[in-house]
C-alpha cells in the first residue's frame, strides 16, 4: 500500500516513515500543503494528513482534497480538542489521531478506514523479516495446513476450503499478520471492527468461538487470559494449548 504524508517535522516524518515501511507500506513524503495537493505519481492509497504545516492550514489541505478525490485521509496532529476533530471529519477526513501515537496504532487506524473505503488489502504480514508464516502469493498466507489469501479472501485447512463471513476473514487475517502475539481485545476490536465501535466486546468471543469451531480446533486461537487472543498452530500430537493460556 502507497501512503502519502504530509507533515513538516522530521523528526516526526522520519521514525514515521521508517516504522511504516517495516509493515510492508511505502511512503512518500512532503513537507507543504501546496506539495501534498500538487500530487505524487503513482497516487497514493491514503493520506496521512499533520494539520500545523508551514504554508496553509491542514484543514484547507483536507478541504481542497476532499473536493477532488476520494483518497482515504488520516488526519495526525497535536491538535486533540473536540472541535478540531468534528471540523476535521466534517471536512471529509476519514479518522483523526491526536499525536503522540504508536506505528501500531496507526497500522490499526490505517487497515480500518481502507477496510471501510473498500481499498486493496494490507499486504503486509507483520514486520520485514520477522518470523513466522510463508506466503505461496501475494496476499497469501501460510500457516501449517491453513492457507489464508487475503487477494481472494479465500482460506483452506488441508486443502478444502473453509467458509467464514466477512468478519470472521477479517479477525482471522488480522490474528494471522503475526502467528504467536497476543493482540489485545481493544487491539482487535479497533482494527477488525472500528475505532468507534460501541457494541458489545462480547461479539468478538462470538467471531472467535466460531472461527474455532469452523478450523476444527479450539488451538487454532488461544486466549491470553486478561489480554486477548493469538493465532497459533495447533500441535497435531495435543490440544495445541500452552501454559497460562486456555482455548475458552
Amino acid at each position: 500500500m502507497r501512503l502519502l504524508l504530509i507533515e513538516d517535522d522530521d523528526r516526526i516524518a522520519g521514525p514515521l516513515t521508517e516504522g511504516l515501511g517495516r509493515y510492508g507500506f511505502s511512503v512518500d513524503h512532503v513537507r507543504t500543503g501546496a506539495a501534498g495537493l500538487a500530487g505524487t505519481r503513482p497516487a497514493p492509497d491514503l493520506l496521512l494528513l499533520d494539520l500545523g504545516l508551514p504554508d496553509m492550514d491542514g484543514l484547507d489541505v483536507c478541504r481542497s482534497l476532499r473536493a477532488r478525490s476520494a483518497v482515504p485521509i488520516i488526519m495526525i496532529t497535536a491538535r486533540g480538542e473536540e472541535a478540531d476533530r468534528i471540523v476535521g471529519l466534517e471536512l471529509g477526513a476519514d479518522d483523526y489521531l491526536a499525536k503522540p501515537f504508536g506505528v501500531r496504532e496507526l497500522i490499526a487506524r490505517i487497515r480500518a478506514v481502507t477496510r471501510r473505503a473498500g481499498a486493496p488489502a494490507w499486504a503486509a504480514a507483520g514486520p520485514a523479516g520477522s518470523p513466522g508464516a510463508g506466503t505461496s502469493g501475494p496476499g497469501a498466507q501460510v500457516l501449517g495446513p491453513l492457507a489464508v489469501d487475503r487477494r481472494t479472501r479465500e482460506v483452506r485447512l488441508d486443502g478444502r476450503p473453509v467458509a467464514l463471513t466477512p468478519r470472521e476473514f477479517d479477525l482471522l487475517a488480522f490474528l494471522g499478520e503475526d502467528p504467536g502475539a497476543v493482540h489485545s481485545r481493544q487491539q482487535i476490536m479497533d482494527t477488525v471492527w472500528d475505532p468507534h465501535f460501541f457494541g458489545p466486546t462480547k461479539t468478538l468471543d462470538a467471531h472467535v468461538a466460531a472461527l474455532r469451531r469452523k478450523l476444527g480446533d479450539p488451538g487454532w486461537i488461544t486466549t491470553a487470559r486478561g489480554v486477548g487472543f493469538r493465532l497459533t498452530v495447533p500441535d497435531p500430537a495435543g490440544p495445541g494449548v500452552r501454559t497460562g493460556e486456555t482455548a475458552g
